[in-house]
């Protein structure tokens, strides 16, 4: 009994939805997970198995209660340039095709087939299967090769709610034009419309309710305020713009350093909601001199990246920056960047052989052809405390002379390399979600210990409050009962 969810457009809300809707279904005795045929994001994460997901759906599979499996984002895309993309298909990289070979080329049965398969695997699973569609279920130029939206809720006859963003302004336009523009059959799909980022007194959208459900024919499941109180992880980079770009006073200033193919930004999510902490995300100069801790993250192109900054003069500040006693960390692509070289003799990541590092840690990184990604359990230095994270990185770094590692895995084997407090790498994305090491990197600048209870705590905390929030807006009594009748 599939439950999607579709949208009109991207950054819509649909993952966030999804996540609280999986959550609800949890909470009623059900046994959900999550589903997306095919995601486009820098943004993944490392099943239990070694495979590779989409971050959006792991955050709603831990909504779920449930660890993740690559079933639930068969397909995934990874930009590694303005054309190109490198190709995830059930949890494995399969190669890089540029968007006129993935969305112009005459079909992509072959992935929708794959796709298919991995719900049919999930669904002997878990019931109900909550399906997340991408962008909007009426993109016309791309029907054809559609294989997450529409296609999939017909081939697994789901019952379709699509989900509009009534901030962006227009929702009655982009509601009725793409439902019109579905053909009768995907049209006879769609049991509901869910208004969301509604602002204000809902009452006064009870008209617009009337409207939209007397031009569609379809009822509106729900009515959805913004969400001001809730905290739930977003993979869509669109956010990035909204959050912080500057320094301010008051509190340890740690800038997340922004560049064209940064992955996984959600690394420093923990850190944004430490009430010691003001966190931002700039490639200003001048706001990373402000900064007390400069953190390069992880890049899905590391050289080109790499070589950006060192033309833009980002580069030159960082280094500044560690000269005048500031921390400066990396993660994964910014720890392959802290080092004296990255090399790509094989061609991996595009045209660019070699990179000089920033020299900060003596290592060297190489691209290669295998990809690493597992999930970790270490300790941080010299701590006692079992921490988590995981890997996800094509290169391997060696070190140019001896080094003291930063992590011990559980395995006894060695990650990372610390030069001092301020300043060391690691691979492990989830790093910073633990409390020790988040300690640690603020103990020069604050006396003050945390009051938060410890990141995952925190954020099952967040996924209650986001069910007890769709529950109070959502008709769920009529979601059920279009779950029932599709199965």
């Amino acid at each position: 009994m599939p439950q999607p969810l579709r949208g009109t457009s991207s950054d819509a809300g649909k993952s966030i939805i999804n996540a609280g809707f999986c959550r609800i279904l949890k909470q009623d005795g059900y046994s959900p997970a999550p589903y997306k045929a095919q995601n486009m994001s820098l943004n993944s994460y490392a099943t239990p198995e070694g495979y590779e997901i989409g971050r959006a759906q792991a955050t709603q599979a831990e909504a779920c209660g449930i660890p993740c499996h690559s079933d639930m984002n068969p397909v995934l895309l990874k930009p590694t340039g303005e054309k190109m993309s490198q190709v995830v298909l059930n949890g494995k990289p399969i190669g890089n095709r540029s968007a006129y070979e993935y969305f112009r080329s005459n079909d992509n049965s072959y992935l929708f087939d794959a796709a298919h398969a991995a719900f049919e695997r999930l669904n002997q699973l878990y019931a109900p299967i909550v399906l997340e569609g991408a962008g909007s279920i009426s993109e016309l130029n791309l029907k054809n090769r559609d294989i997450v939206n529409m296609s999939m809720a017909k081939r697994v006859n789901a019952a379709v709610y699509l989900i509009s963003d009534i901030e962006r302004g227009g929702v009655f336009g982009s509601v009725y034009g793409s439902i019109q523009l579905l053909p009768p059959d995907e049209r006879a799909l769609v049991k509901g419309i869910i208004i969301n980022k509604f602002r204000g007194d809902s009452v006064l959208f009870d008209e617009g309710k009337k409207i939209l459900e007397e031009l569609t024919g379809i009822p509106v499941t729900g009515i959805i305020p913004y969400l001001k109180d809730v905290y739930i992880e977003d993979e869509d980079s669109v956010v990035l713009g909204k959050k912080p770009s500057s320094a301010r006073t008051g509190k340890v200033n740690i800038c997340v350093v922004k560049m064209s193919y940064m992955a996984n930004f959600t690394d420093f999510n923990a850190l944004e909601f430490d009430e010691r902490v003001h966190l931002y995300y700039s490639q200003e100069i001048t706001q990373i001199e402000q900064a007390d801790i400069v953190i390069l993250p992880g890049s899905k192109n590391t050289l080109a990246d790499l070589t950006e900054i060192h033309q833009n003069g980002v580069a030159t500040a960082v280094l500044k920056a560690y000269q005048n006693n500031k921390t400066v960390i990396g993660v994964c692509g910014g720890y392959q960047m802290m080092g004296e070289r990255v090399l790509d003799p094989l061609s991996i990541e595009g045209s660019i052989p070699e990179v000089a590092g920033l020299n900060l840690l003596p290592v060297e990184t190489t691209m290669g052809t295998e990809k690493l990604t597992v999930q970790a359990q270490f300790r941080f230095l010299d701590n006692d405390a079992v921490c988590e994270g995981y890997e996800l990185h094509m290169g391997i770094t060696t070190p140019t002379r001896v080094v003291k590692p930063l992590n011990v895995r559980t395995d006894g084997s060695t990650e990372g390399v610390y030069i001092n407090q301020t300043c060391w790498g690691s691979y492990f994305h989830g790093i910073l979600d633990n409390k020790v090491v988040i300690d640690h990197l603020l103990a020069p600048y604050t006396p003050l210990k945390s009051n938060r209870p410890d990141y995952r705590t925190f954020k099952d905390g967040e996924y209650d409050k986001l069910a007890a929030h769709l529950r109070e807006h959502l008709d769920i009594n009529a979601m059920y009962q279009q779950m029932l009748q599709t199965n």
